[in-house]
């Protein structure tokens, strides 16, 4: 067997999440991204630790995935993970992310509120987007940095104190606007070379560039999803940031031998095998047709499915050639639930992830 029929190994996939502990989840619209956040995060937490899942965009999707009404600002536990782990999960909203700030640093929440009422807070971030995912990004790295016993600011906690959380895992932008998100220093420096809004972006990228965090892309094992996690990580590269592993969603199990692949996209699928299972299975030999319509029919079925995996494999090759580790998730009939998303932690964990 080659080295791609093998696949990486697990620890190959395992170094991609390993120190990490900010992990920023991004890729194409469709592909499952946010499952794949909230899976991600379920897995982490299974060494027993605390994990907090921030989600920027305002989807309320963790929600969603969940089975709850919409989350407020704040950080709340939602999911137990085995082994006494938890996952606090936070819908961030740039509008109470920038109340709050004022609040910690210049103490001016009151004055934050008056603002909102005139519609100021909104048209800002309106007008200058790159202040909105500056607050957005600020928070989850602001919980990167706190430390247990920190009752504002993040250098408020005891000195050698434990970090509050084990690790962060943000549900972010897709790949198309994944670039502009993160490089905040970028975005608001035609808003602010100096002062304190200058000054918290520096430290946001401090976070977002150091060597614990990394960027993991969530694809398809389909061309156009597929192109865009090339360019996404492609433009992470350019900007300095670290890929981390990319997160193969919904992968359908194999049905067929290699041989029997190959046979089917020949076209030599052998129909009168297909019409004596048939009639074992208990069908009326009536409904095969006098000439094996319904076999044909199938052999047909077959060769797309054939196809279909046989585009899937280089799809597979290429993700590979890419250079970061490729994780799988398979597909999920019926429906995403928490008894779902439990078998996707578990299965990120026997990939290497949380080890």
């Amino acid at each position: 067997m080659s080295d791609r029929e093998q696949g990486p190994r697990g620890d190959d996939r395992g170094a991609a999440f390993a120190g990490a502990r900010l992990h920023i989840v991004t890729g194409k619209g469709g592909t499952g991204k946010t499952t794949a956040a909230t899976a991600l995060a379920l897995s982490l937490a299974s060494r027993g630790g605390r994990v907090l899942l921030v989600e920027v965009e305002g989807r309320q999707g963790v929600a969603s995935l969940l089975g709850s009404p919409a989350l407020p600002y704040e950080e709340r536990e939602m999911i137990s993970a085995p082994g006494g782990g938890s996952v606090h999960v936070l819908a961030a909203d740039a509008e109470a992310a920038l109340l709050e700030y004022l609040e910690l640093f210049y103490g001016m929440r009151r004055a934050g509120q008056a603002l909102t009422r005139m519609g100021a807070v909104d048209f800002a971030t309106t007008i200058a987007p790159g202040l909105r995912d500056v607050l957005l990004t600020g928070k989850a790295t602001e919980a990167v940095r706190r430390r247990a016993g920190a009752r504002g600011r993040s250098s408020d906690a005891p000195a050698g104190a434990p970090f509050h959380y084990e690790a962060v895992v943000m549900d972010a932008p897709p790949t198309g606007r994944i670039g502009r998100f993160l490089n905040v220093n970028s975005e608001v420096a035609g808003l602010a070379r100096v002062g304190p809004v200058r000054n918290h972006a520096d430290r946001v990228m401090e976070v977002i560039r150091s060597d614990r965090t990394r960027v993991h892309v969530v694809t398809l094992l389909e061309e156009m999803p597929a192109q865009e996690t090339r360019d996404g990580i492609a433009e992470l590269r350019d900007l300095g940031l670290r890929p981390g592993a990319v997160i193969v969603n919904m992968v359908a199990p194999p049905l067929l031998e290699a041989t029997d692949l190959a046979a089917a996209v020949a076209g030599e699928t052998d129909t009168a095998a297909i019409a004596s299972g048939l009639g074992a299975a208990g069908l009326d030999p009536a409904l095969l047709g006098a000439h094996g319509e319904l076999a044909a029919d199938l052999a047909g079925e077959v060769r797309a499915h054939a196809l279909r995996r046989l585009l899937e494999e280089r799809v597979r090759g290429e993700l590979e050639d890419l250079g970061p580790p490729l994780v799988e998730l398979p597909r999920v009939e019926g429906g995403v639930d928490r008894a779902a998303l439990g078998d996707l932690a578990r299965c990120l964990t026997d990939q290497g992830v949380g080890r």
